[in-house]
C-alpha cells in the first residue's frame, strides 16, 4: 500500500512544478531547480548496502523515499539520519550512512542506495553506583534494563547504551529503594560516559538513600455507615513491624477499594494516611474509607495496543464505561494490565468528560514480544543425555491466550506435550484448558520393561480470593506395556493395556512478590484425585514453599519446603506398581530417577511407595566473581524424606530386603542456578547422607528450575 505522507507529497510537489512554469517562477526549488525536478526526483528503487544490525525490510520502514515516491537532497539526508539514529540506538556509536544516487539514462529516473558503514559496536564496559551503602551492586544491576556487556551479549544485545533507559532505570532503582524501607531514596544522577579508546560506555549512578523505615501503628477509619471494617483489615499487606514498602501500601489502598466495592459501595475511596514517626524511624499508617464524589466513567480508551485485542485489556477491568469512577479501582486495573506480561509499559491518564460528573480513561499500553522458545540439554547418570525443545506463545493471535507445545528426548525416552490455556472461558472470569502428551519409556537392562502412554485432560480454574485459586480436572490415559526381551516381569505382561480415568480439584495460593522470581512470600498447592477405570484409587498431595529475604541488602534469600503425598485403594486392595509415587530427586536431590523405593528380590523391579512426607531448605546467593547480569546464582540446600508402603499386585514375589532397609533419605549439596535466554536451570551437586541399601544415586543432575 502507498505510503499517505509519500504520497501527498508528491501530489504537493507535482503541483508546485506545474504552477511554477505559467508563473514564470524561476530558481532553485527546495535546492532543486525545477527541470531538475521533474527529471531528477523520480525514484525507481531503494537499496542498502552494508547493512547487517537491521535487514532491508527494517531499514526500508524507516525511511520515506520510496519506489515510485520523489525526493529532495534534503530529505535523502533527513532519511540517512533516521537510519544512523536507529543504529546509535543498537549500539553502533561510529556509523556512517551515506545515500547514493545514480540516474537511469532512459528514463532520468534515481536508484537510491543507502550505504551504511557499521563500524564496531558499542557496549557498556562497567555500570558503577556511588551512595549505595544499604543495598549491593550487584542486586541494583538485576533490577535495571540497562546491562554491562557479557559474554552472551553479541547473541541478545541487551548490552546497549540509552539515554531514555537511563530514565527509566533511574526510576526502577528508587522504585526498588521505596519498596524495601527507604521512602526517601533518590537517584541524583545517571550519567553515561563514552571511552572511545574501549569503544564502550561507563554507566555511574549516584544514590541518596536517606533513612530505613518500618511500619509502626495500622489502622482503618472510615465514615460509611455500612462498611464492615474487620473485613477492609482483611486486605491490609502493611504488618505493624515490617518493611516500609510502597507496593504493599499501594495494593493495600486498591484491595482495600475493591472490597468495599463488593461490599455495595462502589464510590468508596480509600486514601491512606502516613505519620511520619522520625524518632523511632517508623510510619503509622491509617487508611482513610469515606463517601467519594459520583463521577461516572464515560469512556475508555485504548491505544498502542497492535496486536492485543482491546477486549483483552478491558476484561482486567472491574468496571466498564457508565460505572463509578473509583481511583484505586483505576489503579488497581492498571495493576492487572501490566501483570498480564503482555507490554513494556502501560500508562494511565485521566481527563475531564463532557460533563462535571463523567471522566474519560486513557490507558496507552507499549507491547513487547510474548512468544518464548526453549532449548535446554543435560546429562543424567540414568537417562544420558538428554534434551527438550519447546515453543510457548502467552498471547495467542493477541487473544489473551496461552500455548505451549514441547518435545523432549533421553536415551531411554521420548515425549510429546501440548498445553492450551483459555484464561476467561465464555468472558467469565474462568480459565478453561487442554493438555494432551505422549510418552514413551524403552526397555532396557535397567528397566524391565517399556511403557507408551497416550493422555490428556480438560481442566477449568477459577479465583477464590485475591491469593486463592481452585480449579477441577478431568482425564484419560492409556498405558502399553513392552517387555520383548524375554525378561519376565511379576507386575505386568507384554502387550498389556492400563486403562485410567480421574477426576479431581486442586486449590492453589500464593503470595509471591515475584512469581519467576520470588524473594518473599508463600506458595502452597493441594491436590486431590479420584483414579479409576482399571484401577479405584485415592491420590492426595500437599506442598508448600515459602521464601524470606535473609540478607535483602545483599539478595541473599531462603526458602523452606514441605510436601507430602498419600495414595490408597478405597477398597482397600492393592496400589498397582504403575500408579505408586516414584518419585526420587524431586523429593531427595541426589537420587536418581526411579532410584528410592522398595524393589521385587527376584527381578528388581521398582514396586514405588504409598506414602510419603519431605522437607528442605535452601539460601540461594549471588556469585560475587560473576557479574549479576550473567543471571547466574549459587545455592546451598539439605533434604530430607520419610517413605512408606509399596505398590503391589496378586501373586508377585518378595520385596528385596536391601530396598527397604532405610525408609529415611537426606542429602546435602550445593547448586548453580542459571537463568538463561532458554529457560532456567540449575545444576545440583549432591552428597547423600540417608538411603537404603539398594538405592541408585548421582552426584550430580540438570534440571529446570521449579517452585515446589
Amino acid at each position: 500500500m502507498t505510503n499517505p505522507k509519500k504520497l501527498m507529497r508528491g501530489i504537493y510537489l507535482a503541483l508546485a512544478l506545474v504552477l511554477a512554469a505559467p508563473l514564470g517562477i524561476s530558481g532553485t526549488f527546495i535546492g532543486v531547480d525545477a527541470a531538475q525536478a521533474q527529471q531528477a526526483q523520480l525514484v525507481s528503487a531503494v537499496l542498502f548496502e552494508g547493512n547487517t544490525g537491521f535487514s532491508d525490510a527494517q531499514l526500508l520502514a524507516m525511511v520515506n523515499v520510496g519506489e515510485r515516491s520523489t525526493y529532495t537532497e534534503a530529505s535523502l539526508a533527513a532519511d540517512a539520519e533516521s537510519i544512523r539514529q536507529a543504529y546509535v540506538a543498537k549500539g553502533y556509536v561510529g556509523v556512517t550512512v551515506t545515500p547514493r544516487v545514480e540516474k537511469s539514462a532512459q528514463n532520468g529516473r534515481a536508484l537510491i542506495t543507502f550505504v551504511v558503514v557499521e563500524g564496531q559496536r558499542t557496549g557498556i564496559a562497567a555500570i558503577n553506583f556511588t551512595g549505595n551503602n544499604s543495598i549491593n551492586a550487584g542486586t541494583l544491576k538485576s533490577i535495571i534494563r540497562t546491562h554491562e556487556t557479557s559474554l552472551l551479549s553479541w547473541l541478545f544485545r541487551d548490552d546497549s547504551y540509552s539515554e531514555d533507559q537511563l530514565q527509566i532505570d533511574k526510576a526502577l532503582i528508587e522504585q526498588y529503594y521505596m519498596n524495601h524501607g527507604y521512602p526517601d531514596a533518590q537517584v541524583t544522577s545517571a550519567v553515561g560516559e563514552f571511552d572511545a579508546s574501549r569503544n564502550a560506555y561507563f554507566v555511574n549512578f549516584t544514590i541518596s538513600e536517606g533513612e530505613r523505615y518500618r511500619f509502626g501503628e495500622i489502622g482503618v477509619e472510615t465514615s460509611i455507615g455500612g462498611l464492615n471494617p474487620d473485613l477492609l483489615k482483611g486486605t491490609i499487606r502493611t504488618g505493624k513491624g515490617g518493611t516500609y514498602s510502597l507496593a504493599d501500601l499501594q495494593r493495600s489502598q486498591e484491595d482495600m477499594a475493591f472490597e468495599a466495592t463488593a461490599q455495595g459501595y462502589a464510590f468508596a475511596d480509600v486514601r491512606p494516611r502516613v505519620d511520619r514517626d522520625v524518632a523511632n524511624s517508623t510510619f503509622n499508617v491509617t487508611y482513610l474509607v469515606d463517601e467519594g464524589a459520583r463521577v461516572y466513567v464515560e469512556r475508555i480508551n485504548i491505544s498502542g495496543n497492535t496486536k492485543t485485542r482491546d477486549a483483552i485489556i478491558r476484561r482486567e477491568l472491574d468496571f466498564g464505561e457508565g460505572d463509578p469512577f473509583n481511583r484505586s479501582m483505576v489503579q488497581r486495573g492498571k495493576t492487572k494490565i501490566e501483570g498480564l506480561g503482555f507490554f513494556k509499559t502501560v500508562s494511565l491518564d485521566l481527563q475531564q468528560g463532557s460533563a462535571p460528573d463523567k471522566v474519560i480513561i486513557n490507558i496507552t499500553v507499549e507491547e513487547q514480544s510474548t512468544g518464548d522458545y526453549g532449548i535446554t540439554a543435560g546429562y543424567d547418570t540414568n537417562a544420558g543425555i538428554l534434551g527438550e525443545v519447546s515453543i510457548t506463545e502467552r498471547n495467542f493471535l493477541g487473544r489473551g491466550q496461552y500455548v505451549r507445545a514441547a518435545v523432549s528426548a533421553s536415551q531411554d525416552t521420548q515425549s510429546f506435550d501440548f498445553s492450551f490455556t483459555e484464561p476467561r472461558f465464555m468472558g467469565l472470569r474462568i480459565s478453561s484448558g487442554v493438555d494432551a502428551y505422549y510418552r514413551v519409556n524403552a526397555e532396557t537392562d535397567a528397566n524391565i520393561y517399556g511403557t507408551t502412554a497416550v493422555g490428556g485432560q480438560l481442566r477449568f480454574g477459577a479465583p477464590i480470593t485475591t491469593d486463592l485459586s481452585g480449579s477441577v480436572f478431568v482425564g484419560l490415559e492409556q498405558k502399553t506395556i513392552e517387555d520383548q526381551k524375554g525378561t519376565l516381569s511379576d507386575i505386568v505382561n507384554d502387550g498389556e493395556t492400563y486403562d485410567k480415568a480421574w477426576v479431581g480439584y486442586s486449590l492453589n495460593y500464593s503470595t509471591l512478590d515475584n512469581s519467576k522470581r520470588p524473594t518473599e512470600g508463600l506458595y502452597a498447592t493441594f491436590n486431590q484425585q479420584y483414579i479409576g477405570w482399571d484401577y479405584n484409587l485415592i491420590k492426595t498431595e500437599a506442598k508448600a514453599r515459602y521464601f524470606m529475604p535473609l540478607m535483602s541488602d545483599w539478595n541473599v534469600i531462603g526458602s523452606v519446603k514441605a510436601q507430602a503425598g498419600y495414595i490408597a485403594a478405597v477398597d482397600g486392595g492393592d496400589v498397582h506398581p504403575l500408579e505408586a509415587f516414584r518419585g526420587a530427586g524431586s523429593l531427595v536431590r541426589g537420587f536418581q530417577s526411579g532410584g528410592m523405593g522398595p524393589k521385587l528380590d527376584n527381578t528388581g523391579e521398582l514396586l514405588g511407595y504409598t506414602a510419603y512426607v519431605a522437607a528442605s531448605a535452601e539460601i540461594e546467593f549471588p556469585i560475587p566473581i560473576l557479574p549479576e547480569t550473567y543471571g547466574v546464582r549459587g545455592a546451598v540446600w539439605a533434604d530430607a524424606a520419610l517413605i512408606d508402603g509399596n505398590g503391589a499386585v496378586a501373586g508377585m514375589g518378595p520385596i528385596r530386603a536391601g530396598s527397604i532397609d532405610d525408609n529415611f533419605k537426606s542429602s546435602v549439596g550445593a547448586s548453580l542456578i542459571w537463568d538463561s535466554p532458554f529457560g532456567p536451570l540449575r545444576g545440583d551437586f549432591a552428597y547423600v547422607l540417608n538411603k537404603a541399601t539398594d538405592d541408585k544415586t548421582q552426584v550430580f543432575s540438570l534440571t529446570l528450575q521449579q517452585l515446589l
